[in-house]
This record gives C-alpha cells, structure tokens and sequence, in this order.
C-alpha cells in the first residue's frame, strides 16, 4: 500500500514537472486573444509592470500560472518579445508584458482567469 502512494506520487510529481517544462512557438492570435500554440488564452498579470522585461510570477504564482516558455533557438518578432526568468528560462511576453497560462483552462477559448484577483487578464493584441 505505501509503495502504491509512492509510486502514484512520483506519476503526479513527474506530470506536474513536465508540465512547466512546455516549450513553444510565438503566440498567436484567435477570436482576439492571444493563444499558445494549442489555442490556450494566454494572461498578462498586473504585477509584471513594476519591473519591465521582468516577470513577479514566482513561487507559489506558478501552481497556477504557467509562464509560456520559448523553444531553444526561436526569435521574437513584431510586438513579441522574449524575457529570461531568475531560473534562466526564456518567456513569451507581448509589448514587454510576459505571458502566461492559466490552470484550469482546459481548452480553446476557455478564460476563467480573466479578471482573477483584478490583476490577471486575457491578453489582447
């Protein structure tokens, strides 16, 4: 039995950590918002502008909020623009805003965390 929680522990630890760890392409835009690569809205946080180019979603902000992560190689163009996190990583950010997923988006067009805590929003080009 306790092997059997481990075990189930180690599944929800590794799929949680490979979750953070997506890389993608450029935004996109669709029915208005910007979107990850799989149709995903993306967020812009309110906090992020008290430091530009850097992002304030750290620690526990990032149960929640995955920051949209570059591919290894790939260029910003146009109003889109890449930050390097304090982990080194590099985000998507749009006008200097970093951008971000939401959890409990699920899929195309979902957006339960506009408006969350009044400093999370859809972002919109």
């Amino acid at each position: 039995m306790q092997l059997a929680k481990s075990v189930r522990a180690a599944i929800v630890g590794l799929a949680l950590a490979s979750a953070s760890l997506v890389l993608f392409a450029q935004p996109k835009v669709m029915n208005g918002v910007l979107t990850d690569s799989s149709g995903l809205t993306l967020y812009v946080f309110d906090n992020d502008a008290t430091v530009p180019g850097k992002s304030a979603c750290t620690g526990v902000c990032l149960n929640m909020w995955t920051p949209l992560l570059a591919e290894s190689g790939v260029k910003a163009a146009g109003d889109y623009s890449l930050i390097t996190r304090d982990d080194g990583k590099r985000q998507w950010a749009y006008k200097g805003k970093p951008l971000y997923r939401w959890y409990n988006d699920k899929k195309p067009g979902d957006q339960d965390g506009d408006g969350l805590r009044r400093v999370w929003h859809v972002a919109k080009p």
